[in-house]
């Protein structure tokens, strides 16, 4: 039997048809947020009704406030923003879709809810209304954000049209130096393959450090998939994962049901043997704490590094683009890292807003004051409460940290959160594009305990630094 990659097994299982080189593939879960309006209105419009109900869900996060909720639905200060949060509550109790709203104890980002409710599982093809639906390749499934007419045509039949990608291996093998993150592999990994590398693919995470990794880890190298110009990423489902999933709601339960999905779970990883596409290695022992510096992800390098001369692009293209992202965001060649000032910092977003990222954050926080003003997002709810119970907030309040309500908050900028132009925002984001967290905000890509290092510093610092 010819070995096969975990890529083509899942995607070999989801084959519904194929057409001119497009292929037809069901779809297990779909994720919606209240952005996903436009899909309802043509719903209605072709008067049809969502095919699978129960394997579509919805959150309320792109674009309600991180503060000032005591009031409910009735108390968000933006009429274009309630009347989205009420139509989405209107049209997922219509067609019968679980909605993780405002007031539910559940409520978070599109990309938290679903693991930690057990929503997300091995072997499954997932759909999101978001790029970043690449975070639940980490349980072993082939998950990526599509469009909203691709998601009207899938909450109709529950099914989507693509085409098949490539496979990239990314080996890191070794143990992580102290202080490094699991979002400085995935800044080492996108400055060595570049924006544009792995466009055409889908990026399978192998080697040691990742089967070392937990969950939130692994979410958060597979969400920043994207940023590689990536259609998906995954890591193989193991232990750490059949661990993770035990017990949640949505999950399989212990008896036949668990062993049934134990079954399958555990035939998933790519076969000894599997030939990918391309393969790609690095060594974990030399990945440092990563900060960017320019204006996409490609562009970082390690804290204690500087910011390169455009004159040693390695091409014209890149000797253009290094040249606009320094004067975009308002440095020169040659600066160390270290002497960049910051005007705000901000620990969120669907890449590092779970329990184990605010536990690193508050883990630094507790050494200082912040000296700028530095917001603390949970992912959910469920993370906001477990952060609470283990006193977090606690620490990080009395360092000077913002303690908010979750949702996307700074990473989308289109919920009242974002910069003033000029500012520059230390961001455990994903995207530091030009405008991103506000017309003119600068944002700096980095970990969870690199943020907060920066908060009590006032400027990018090398979190070993802090935490002997």
């Amino acid at each position: 039997m010819t070995a096969r990659t975990m890529f083509d097994k899942i995607w070999d299982a989801h084959v519904m048809a194929e057409e001119e080189g497009e292929i037809l593939l069901y779809v297990d879960r779909a994720l919606i947020h209240e952005g996903s309006s436009h899909a309802f209105a043509a719903l209605k419009k072709r008067k049809q009704k969502v095919a699978r109900p129960q394997q579509v869900f919805a959150f309320t996060d792109h674009y309600v406030p991180t503060t000032s909720r005591e009031k409910g639905i009735a108390g968000i200060a933006v009429d274009e923003i309630r009347n989205m949060v009420i139509g989405q509550h209107e049209n997922t109790k219509l067609h019968g879709i679980r909605l993780f709203g405002f007031d539910d104890p559940a409520q978070g980002i599109l990309h938290i809810v679903p693991p930690e409710q057990g929503i997300t599982q091995p072997g499954m093809l997932i759909c999101g209304a978001d790029s970043h639906t690449s975070t639940h390749g980490a349980f072993g499934s082939i998950a990526f954000g599509i469009g909203a007419s691709d998601m009207t045509h899938v909450m109709a039949t529950q099914a989507t049209w693509q085409r098949k990608p490539k496979t990239l291996r990314i080996t890191v093998e070794g143990e992580l130096g102290f202080g490094v993150a699991p979002k400085d592999i995935i800044l080492a990994v996108i400055a060595k393959i570049g924006a544009e590398g792995g466009v055409g693919h889908t990026l399978e995470y192998a080697g040691s450090t990742f089967r070392r990794m937990s969950m939130e880890g692994r979410m958060t190298v597979c969400n920043m998939s994207i940023e590689a110009g990536a259609r998906c990423g995954m890591i193989a489902p193991d232990d750490t994962t059949f661990a993770y999933m035990d017990g949640r709601p949505w999950a399989p339960k212990k008896g036949a049901e668990w062993d049934a999905a134990m079954a399958l779970w555990q035939s998933l990883p790519s076969d000894a043997g599997a030939k990918f596409d391309r393969e790609v290695t690095l060594d974990a022992a030399q990945i440092e704490p990563m900060v960017t510096w320019g204006v996409n992800p490609e562009m970082a390098g390690p804290v204690g590094g500087a910011v390169p001369d455009p004159k040693s692009a390695p091409d014209e293209r890149r000797r253009s683009d290094w040249a606009m992202a320094l004067d975009y965001m308002g440095l020169k060649a040659g600066m160390p890292l270290q002497d960049i000032a910051i005007d705000r910092v901000f620990i969120g977003s669907c890449t590092n807003s779970r329990i184990e990222d605010i536990r690193a954050a508050a883990a630094v926080a507790k050494h200082g004051k912040a000296l700028v003003p530095a917001w603390v997002v949970p992912g959910s709810k469920t993370v906001k409460r477990q952060a609470e119970a283990e006193g977090l907030d606690k620490i990080l309040t009395a360092a000077g940290f913002e303690w908010r309500e979750p949702g996307c908050s700074l990473c989308t900028a289109i919920n009242g959160d974002q910069l003033k132009p000029g500012e520059r925002c230390a961001s455990t984001s994903n995207r530091n594009f030009r405008n991103r967290q506000g017309p003119g905000g600068r944002t700096h890509l980095v970990s969870p305990a690199m943020a907060a290092a920066a908060a009590i510093k006032g400027r990018f610092t090398d979190v070993r630094e802090i935490i002997k």
